[in-house]
């Protein structure tokens, strides 16, 4: 009963050190303005990134006042049809039903632009091409009109130079409304040589709707497209918290060596407790920073749907999130125990930074290899991918944002991997209880091997 009481008292002090390094760890880190900054500014810049361009798209342009000066009289009335408010305010009702598609948010920028198009009647009789330009280049600066046209004289020709001049040239919305609404009518033209009926040419010119659906192991429909840009974000997101978080728990583990502090605080608390307690809390941050990452991108997308060209999107279930967390906190202990046996190990800063090249480069080759995942998470590849230590911390995510992978599989890659968390804590904290009292010197592999056979 004495020893049990004993063991109890023991557990509960390195218990108590531990929190109270995790608390000091993670209000240092947290508390920083440029954690603050950083973990807040980036959804701010995606809220403007997909805010401001919705918003500008949804003001009314000023109306275009354009003359088409086409000496063969052939494209000019296509192209007004094509460019016409009328036949936009069609294509807009036509489409108004179907606003959640993915071929009508495509549609909307080049069919529905916002801009009126007014066609100025000129008379280009009698007029050499010369004069032509220099009195609508008159009508331009004296305001009459905005833009002309001038069509070649053969328009048919695959060569030919259609010239478009306005005052406002950098206006890509109108130019590029305008170019589809050329090509429109240059193909509709060229059609119509062949004998075809104007309901025949709108068939013809038709657009081939293409709508990619996945099908998962059950025989159940999805619609394809978001998982890759989730699992994409996802990979991308743990890799730069893990390569930021690695490189702070580097730099804090040597800045403690140089200054010696770790001699103090090796006198009150124990260096495995310490370096736990280290992870711990810098992990945490990490975690913080994600989840607030993670929430804000759900919020813009939630309240992006109806603009953004995602077809059938579905918010991620809350246990594939957890899953998200639990593999991020299975990759910062990895890389992160890696970095603090690294920065045990040297001398200052800057020797740390020439050694931390090998969990960096591992973390690089592991984003690649997601990229494998990311064409195929079924293959056998992507599956050792997603076990493997080092690598499917990354690759794991990005399989579950792709696909449901069996419960076995998730079960395995997360024993697999918490294995080897424990493997290389253990290994780190042999090394650091010594590393952290050894001054002036660099280890050699030899003495890390002694440190750890020793202890």
């Amino acid at each position: 009963m004495f020893l049990l009481k004993k063991s109890a008292e023991k557990i509960e002090m390195t218990l108590s050190k531990i929190f109270a390094v995790i608390k000091h760890e993670y209000k240092k880190i947290v508390l920083k303005w440029s954690f603050l900054i950083g973990t807040f500014l980036v959804p701010l810049l995606g809220l403007v990134f997909t805010f401001i361009p919705m918003l500008l798209f949804l003001i009314k342009g000023e109306t275009l006042r354009l003359v088409i000066v086409d000496p063969t009289e052939k494209i000019k009335p296509r192209l007004e049809k094509a460019l016409s408010e009328k036949s936009t305010n069609s294509k807009k009702k036509e489409l108004e039903p179907k606003l959640n598609t993915l071929e009508t948010q495509k549609e909307l920028p080049e069919e529905a632009s916002n801009t009126d198009v007014v066609f100025v009647d000129y008379s280009i009789a009698e007029k050499s091409a010369e004069q032509i330009r220099r009195e609508l280049n008159a009508m331009i600066t004296d305001g009459k009109i905005d833009a002309y046209l001038i069509v070649p004289e053969d328009p048919l020709d695959p060569s030919a130079s259609y010239e478009f001049y306005s005052r406002k040239a950098e206006d890509f919305i109108v130019n590029s409304r305008l170019k589809g609404a050329l090509e429109r009518a240059i193909r509709a033209e060229r059609l119509s040589k062949t004998k075809i009926s104007e309901e025949e040419l709108e068939f013809l010119n038709s657009e081939v709707k293409l709508s990619v659906k996945k099908l998962d192991k059950q025989g159940s429909e999805e619609e394809s497209g978001q998982g890759f840009w989730i699992g994409f974000v996802i990979a991308i997101l743990i890799y730069m918290i893990l390569s930021v978080y690695g490189q702070t728990i580097l730099s804090a583990v040597v800045e403690e060596k140089e200054t010696r502090i770790a001699e103090i605080l090796f006198s009150s608390a124990k260096p495995f407790e310490l370096m736990i307690g280290k992870l711990i809390g810098v992990g945490l941050a990490g975690l913080t920073q994600l989840g607030i990452w993670l929430i804000s991108a759900s919020v813009i997308l939630i309240f992006s749907l109806p603009y953004l060209a995602l077809v059938g999107f579905k918010l991620i279930s809350p246990s594939v999130l957890i899953l998200f967390f639990v593999y991020f906190t299975l990759g910062f202990f990895t890389y992160a125990s890696i970095f603090a046996l690294i920065g045990s190990m040297v001398t200052s800063v800057q020797e740390g930074g020439q050694f931390s090249f090998l969990p960096v480069m591992i973390m690089l080759a592991s984003f690649y290899l997601c990229f494998l995942v990311l064409r195929d998470p079924s293959s056998e590849i992507s599956f050792w991918i997603s076990i493997a230590p080092f690598s499917a911390p990354m690759a794991m995510p990005v399989v579950l944002a792709l696909e449901k992978p069996p419960i076995w599989q998730i079960t395995l890659s997360i024993f697999v991997n918490v294995l080897a968390v424990v493997g290389i804590v253990w290994l780190a904290s042999r090394v650091y209880r010594v590393g952290m009292l050894m001054y002036g010197k660099r280890a050699t592999i030899p003495e890390v091997w002694r440190w750890i056979k020793e202890s």
